[in-house]
């Protein structure tokens, strides 16, 4: 593991067995009150559990945000098919490295939110969808489920109670579309990862059209422990309306980047000179994304005075999103920075949306050309155009994940686009036949 030792500001809930020896072992989870929520929870009826899920006020941890026991009560009660509970483990968000660090530490921990959930909705199979480039952590979860069958908490009559359950994991092929819900599901079932017409919504119509509870590693992560202690006292750790913890991906010209667990609501200034050690070298800090590159970019002085929560990200023009944080200092070339959130966002778009397909081809285009300094004044307001045109125009948010960062980049820091056709032009001879001058 490449990040810095715990942080004393942190809240270990999801954490707690990080850094315990053998901690991914099922004999180490058992030794630190592993599977004890589960085993609750097969006292308790469906709507017992939703409720304390809905009571603990947890919201989708994988960039959405949409309160979980509300998403759990949607999935139909007496559907005569069969209910699935799917995992979204496809963590491909620039700037997000949550899931990653949960599955290699405590692979139990989401096997056991798995099961709640199962409980909860009455379902009895799943699968855990994970992203192609993380395929060694096929093997961590696959040793776990085996670990798991071996001691009686997966397969038939679990623990002799009468309740059956069986787990798989399933490897995406390394696509960044594949982390939408719908076209994971698509992906799932062996076809093309492109997102579907919705309604209908994977609650009532998922996975081989069946209902699903679909949720990210850490939003299952967290269900154990709010059983543990209470959805009332877990929704305690956080703000009004986003209860308990969140992990942060702190990444970027800190001093100390890493995943650290910290309460909703953590201020940001304290976040970043106390958990993260400060600005490196002592800069500051020009630009914040409080939650992957998808996200509308802040200025350093929009963002010093928020806290990490849902709302007040909202409040600013931007969104917690995953949690990946990514601060950039005041050396950075946020021309250069709009050209690589764009490059990404244009290679990694499924083709199918031509909003999504010709807007981030155009974009990069013309990011390109400013990058170079052989655009002009029109082409910064070409690049606000397209972006604008793509929202809200797509079956799925990636074309809205290109456009927010782009325009809020393009808006805030016009003056470096600017400067930068002004260098290049002092640079190169005006002549009458050269289209790349502004005479």
């Amino acid at each position: 593991m490449l990040f810095n030792p715990p942080s004393p500001l942190e809240i270990k809930v999801l954490t707690k067995r990080f850094g315990l020896p053998n901690s991914a072992h099922i004999d180490t989870y058992l030794a630190n009150d592993g599977y004890q929520a589960f085993v609750k929870s097969l006292d308790m009826t469906q709507d017992a559990i939703i409720q304390e899920v809905k009571d603990s006020n947890l919201r989708g941890r994988g960039g959405a945000g949409f309160p979980t026991g509300m998403k759990w009560g949607f999935c139909p009660r007496n559907s005569p098919k069969p209910k699935y509970i799917v995992v979204n483990s496809d963590e491909s968000e620039p700037g997000t490295c949550k899931d990653r660090v949960l599955i290699e530490n405590d692979p139990h921990l989401l096997i056991e939110g798995v099961l709640i959930a199962a409980q909860a909705v009455g379902a009895k199979a799943g699968y855990i969808y994970v992203r192609g480039e993380y395929r060694y952590l096929i093997d961590i979860l696959d040793k776990a489920i085996g670990e798991a069958y071996a001691k009686g908490y997966l397969g038939k009559n679990i623990l002799g109670r009468g309740v059956d359950f069986d787990l798989y994991t399933h490897t995406g092929a390394g696509a960044y579309e594949c982390g939408e819900e719908s076209a994971l599901l698509e992906s799932l079932e062996g076809k093309r990862g492109q997102p579907r017409i919705r309604p209908p919504f994977p609650a009532v119509a998922g996975l081989y059209q069946c209902p699903t509870v679909l949720n990210n590693v850490e939003t299952f992560a967290a269900v154990p422990s709010i059983l543990q202690m209470g959805g009332k006292a877990w929704a305690d750790l956080g703000v009004p309306k986003a209860g308990g913890t969140k992990l942060t991906c702190l990444t970027g010209h800190v001093n100390k980047t890493g995943v650290y667990e910290l309460p909703l609501g953590f201020p940001v200034d304290k976040m970043i000179n106390e958990v993260g050690g400060g600005m490196r070298s002592g800069k500051k800090m020009k630009a914040f994304i409080p939650g992957g590159s998808s996200c509308p970019v802040l200025t350093g002085d929009e963002a010093w005075p928020l806290t990490m929560d849902y709302d007040a990200m909202a409040k600013a023009g931007t969104m917690l999103g995953s949690g990946g944080v990514i601060i950039m200092d005041e050396d950075t070339d946020m021309v250069k920075a709009a050209l690589r959130i764009m490059h990404f966002y244009q290679h990694e778009s499924c083709g199918w949306c031509i909003p999504c397909r010709e807007g981030t081809t155009w974009i990069k285009k013309l990011l390109t050309r400013l990058n170079n300094g052989i655009g002009t004044g029109k082409d910064i307001d070409l690049v606000g155009d397209l972006a604008n045109n793509m929202l809200g125009r797509t079956f799925c948010p990636l074309g809205d994940a290109a456009a927010l960062p782009t325009a809020s980049i393009v808006k805030k820091f016009r003056h470096e686009f600017e400067a930068k056709i002004k260098s290049t032009m002092v640079a190169i001879p005006a002549a009458a036949n050269n289209p790349f001058v502004v005479v």
